[in-house]
């Protein structure tokens, strides 16, 4: 929020970082952003000399994507209604940059990574089984992901948890083991918990078989995220893949706890289909949007339609929450279809649509059925339902008028079923819905379909689905609620931008250097003075000290430093790889102490970054560590010699006898200090520096 404010008082662009860092691609893929960066103060932002330095760099012309007649427009139209602001209501309710963060995927991982390494897959099999016979279903699309990785040298286990109240023949770990087999055209081999499970893997580590663990759903610790349980998972795992993203909603050992303890944790094939299709329903891309929405319990989806409310034209009730909308509009409606639990939640929403000017669309009539003869239905008016008949689907003149105005939507969700709790049998008016929708996609219009009674009523109407369908509404509903999606929270986090390098850089032939955790920039900002012929990148996490930072670079008219908001941790391939030049020189200064247990995760210096370095690293390129802490140098050695893959060595002090004994420089090989070094060594304590050097390939 205090990014809307900042940018709204005029304060600089990169603030807008704060609340956006979750888009897939570029700014301009998000076509509400194109207003954002015209909304309020465009002449200022314009103006604004760091603002068009940031949108170069991330690749971005304000003047392809401002349309200022449009906005103008936009702006008489929502004048009277400022709540309507597509930017404060994305920027309040958090789901694109907190729910759907940018994340490191299968796709964008180095395939040279995978090989020789032990991979566990995170798989549904409940869906995997259900979904076999359908063409482009989840099986398709994990099936590639675990066809992927074994192709790319990578040892697998398989880990999943399946519903035990089916055919329990059906569903033993043979039986599942034998179908992934066939599936796959692998040799799949059950391997239960307890037998030994990481000797196993150390055993059969160069084996091309593929593991699968047994059914997890047997497994209380599974349930509670137990860190043990989960330690245990990952005995002898070096990456982890999620592609279950239909259970990133729970919080389990398997998708959240174990990522703890693998040094690199992605998303599959399947998981990320499942967050492209998440981002869709947000997106407002194309107007009118409109969402049709079923079932009942409107108390427990409230948040949800509020949500849903700030994004959409309009939303149409086909279901018993229709009841609860015309109770809420003082309609006549039977006492015994009116839930008392949802009346404050039915208000609320009317109340909402009324200040957003959203569209509530409501039946005009019901097909009813008898309670004392049901054989006996008859359509009643809305308003005019007689005692002794019950609602089972909506009527002719309902659909009539629904069809008329939906064909006229862009962009359509479809989430619930058109059913009512008195009725058992199918929908006769869903069925038409699906019709009319299904024809829709076939003219440009964009329709997402959730829930599997909703999903059900479109199979069969073509080979070729140009339908979004999303079986499993629970995790639907849950973002839609604004709640944390733990799954896909516990992913390693990736950079979301294109970075544009001659836009950053006068001359990007120069040598680059990168200062990790580059906290007030000074050491970077000193070096990139004196260094003119090299090029300094500093990435920090920490937002608002990069915000300075940029300021600094702005207004001093440096042309060869620049610094970024990202977790170094994760993204620095991503980031460092696309860069034209050399990379010949990383620092890694005074990182803040952990002293907590080993495995946690939040480090700076963990393997993914170290292969990384070891591998971008020029031959000849250097990389300096340094601490005050001496636990914290000490292992941030460690793991550089563990996982530099031989290719990094350490440097001594040729004019220093003791830095053989300790390898410990005396002094700061560059001659800069940053302020906290500075301040170490005025207190009179210790500094532990450590110089590393890539060796040449003949070397």
């Amino acid at each position: 929020m205090s990014g809307v404010l900042d940018f709204f008082l005029g304060y600089s662009l990169p603030r807008i970082l704060d609340f956006h860092c979750g888009c897939t691609k570029r700014f301009q893929d998000l076509p509400q952003i194109r207003l954002c960066l015209s909304y309020g103060k465009c002449s200022a932002v314009q103006k604004c000399k760091k603002a068009q330095f940031l949108l170069k760099a991330l690749n971005l012309d304000l003047a392809d994507h401002v349309d200022l007649h449009s906005f103008r427009e936009e702006c008489a139209v929502r004048s009277s209604y400022p709540n309507k602001n597509p930017l404060l209501a994305e920027a309040c309710d958090g789901r694109d940059s907190d729910i759907l963060p940018h994340v490191q995927t299968l796709k964008n991982f180095p395939a040279e990574e995978l090989i020789g390494k032990v991979v566990m897959v995170r798989l549904d099999v409940t869906v995997l089984l259900r979904e076999q016979k359908k063409q482009q279903s989840p099986v398709a699309r994990v099936i590639s992901t675990i066809k992927y990785l074994h192709k790319a040298g990578a040892k697998l286990i398989l880990i999943s948890s399946w519903s035990l109240r089916a055919n329990s023949q059906l569903l033993k770990l043979e039986y599942v083991a034998e179908f992934l087999s066939s599936e796959l055209e692998l040799k799949v081999i059950p391997v239960e918990l307890g037998s030994g499970l990481e000797q196993c893997v150390l055993e059969d580590r160069h084996n091309s078989d593929i593991l699968l663990l047994e059914n997890l759903s047997q497994f209380k610790q599974e349930q509670a995220n137990c860190s043990e349980f989960a330690r245990r998972l990952s005995s002898g795992v070096d990456i982890f893949v999620n592609d279950a993203f239909f259970q990133s909603h729970k919080i389990l050992a398997s998708n959240v706890g174990i990522t703890r303890f693998c040094y690199a944790s992605i998303a599959g094939f399947h998981f990320e289909e499942g967050m492209s299709q998440l981002k869709k329903i947000i997106e407002m891309n194309k107007r009118p949007y409109f969402a049709i929405v079923g079932g009942a319990n409107l108390a427990g989806k409230a948040a949800a339609l509020q949500f849903l409310a700030s994004r959409c034209d309009g939303l149409v009730f086909v279901g018993d929450a229709a009841f609860q909308i015309m109770h809420a509009f003082g309609l006549p409606v039977p006492m015994v279809l009116v839930e008392q639990e949802s009346l404050e939640a039915a208000h609320m929403l009317v109340e909402t649509a009324k200040s957003k000017r959203v569209q509530l669309v409501l039946p005009k009539d019901f097909w009813c059925l008898n309670d004392h003869y049901p054989s006996q239905m008859k359509i009643f008016p809305a308003n005019h339902i007689m005692d002794g008949w019950k609602p089972v689907d909506v009527g002719t003149n309902t659909l009539e008028e629904m069809i008329s105005m939906l064909s006229r939507c862009k962009k359509i969700l479809f989430i619930g079923a058109v059913k009512f709790s008195s009725s058992n049998q199918e929908s006769a008016g869903a069925s038409k819905l699906a019709a009319m929708l299904y024809n829709l996609s076939q003219k440009n219009c964009d329709v997402i379909v959730v829930g599997k009674q909703a999903c059900e009523t479109f199979v069969g109407k073509s080979s070729h689905v140009t339908v979004d369908l999303i079986e499993n509404a629970s995790v639907v509903w849950e973002f839609l609620k604004g709640r944390k999606l733990h799954g896909l929270l516990a992913l390693d986090r990736a950079y979301p931008f294109e970075l544009n390098w001659d836009a950053i850089y006068a001359n990007t032939t120069l040598p680059l250097v990168v200062d990790v955790g580059s906290g007030n920039g000074l050491f970077l900002s000193r070096m990139a003075k004196m260094r003119k012929d090299w090029n300094f990148l500093g990435m920090e996490i920490n937002e608002k000290l990069v915000s300075r930072c940029l300021d600094h670079v702005s207004q001093s008219g440096m042309t060869n430093g620049y610094f970024i908001a990202a977790n170094a941790t994760s993204t620095f391939r991503s980031i460092v790889s696309s860069y034209p030049g050399d990379l010949v020189l990383v620092s890694i200064q005074c990182p803040n102490p952990d002293f907590n247990k080993t495995e946690h995760r939040w480090r700076m210096v963990q393997r993914s970054l170290v292969e990384a370095l070891a591998d971008l690293l020029a031959s000849d390129g250097k990389v300096f560590l340094q601490s005050d802490v001496k636990e914290v140098a000490v292992r941030m050695r460690e793991e550089f010699m563990k996982y530099g893959k031989g290719k990094l060595t350490v440097m001594h002090d040729l004019e220093d006898s003791t830095s053989h004994r300790d390898e410990w420089l005396k002094e700061n090989p560059f001659g800069i200090r940053s302020d906290w070094e500075q301040h170490v060594i005025d207190r009179g304590a210790p500094m532990y520096r450590l110089l590393l050097l890539k060796s040449s390939p003949s070397g």
